[in-house]
């Protein structure tokens, strides 16, 4: 069972991309990031034509998330409690193939100290208590998505250069660690101790030419999901495309469950 992220920073803009790589890769979960549209412009037709379900909570030029599932989509959760006046649609959880999937494009901040910083630290706070109630519902749960947090200066290639700058500051990390602490664990970190993957370059500073990359799309699992976890692979090469969005695809491979 693949179980792929990847913020494609507008789906109609990349959509050529995306299905060509679905048709190559064939994950059978997909969960996309900054579709950048409503529900009604969501291009559904390419992705049923190979053999996935959609279920999607867009929000018209920002923000916007989806899931796509071979097996289907099932109990679709769209929006994070805790805020009733939150109007971003920034996460959507349904169950796909027997796998709770919660799928979360985590708030930028914009830089350390902004209000949009503190609303990050809280919002995180917020998804660390869905994803503990979801844990306690589900045994098979991945929590994937576009964290905008870095876990630790191994997925920072420059680590001098973002020292306590926004995805990398202390707060940040203490906050994304609440969310692990609900119960999941970081899937890369079961395989590898050393520097990188990154997934996340920055367009404005050439990061990609530079090798200026960060790890901030993460797949978390259950103690039972990352049993079943035999690789996780970021597929760099698409990043490196033309056209192509500022982060790459990452892909968790998981036996399937007995």
């Amino acid at each position: 069972m693949l179980v792929a992220t990847w913020n494609v920073n507008s789906i109609r803009a990349r959509l050529p991309a995306v299905v060509k790589w679905l048709a190559l890769r064939r994950p059978d979960v997909v969960c996309l990031q900054e579709i950048k549209c409503v529900d009604e412009q969501f291009p559904c037709e390419p992705f049923e034509d190979l053999g996935y379900a959609c279920a999607i909570f867009g929000q018209k030029t920002y923000n916007g998330v989806a899931i796509l599932a071979k097996a289907g989509v099932e109990d679709v959760v769209r929006g994070l409690p805790g805020d009733p006046g939150d109007v971003e649609s920034r996460v959507i959880a349904a169950t796909a193939g027997g796998l709770r999937v919660v799928n979360a494009y985590v708030v930028n901040g914009r830089q350390v100290g902004h209000e949009k910083y503190h609303y990050k630290l809280s919002w995180l706070a917020r998804l660390a208590r869905l994803v503990q109630a979801e844990r306690a519902a589900h045994e098979q749960l991945a929590v994937v998505g576009d964290f905008n947090v870095t876990f630790d200066d191994r997925d920072v290639a420059r680590p001098e250069a973002w020292h306590e700058q926004i995805l990398c500051s202390t707060p940040e990390r203490e906050a994304l660690a609440g969310v692990v602490a609900a119960g999941v664990a970081d899937s890369v970190r079961r395989f590898t101790q050393d520097k990188g993957p990154y997934t996340w370059w920055d367009f404005k500073t050439r990061g990609f030419e530079r090798g200026d990359g960060l790890r901030i799309d993460h797949v978390l699992l259950s103690p039972e999901a990352l049993e079943r976890c035999e690789r996780v692979d970021v597929d760099v090469e698409v990043r490196a495309a033309s056209g192509a969005s500022d982060h790459a695809p990452v892909v968790a491979s998981l036996r399937d469950a007995s």
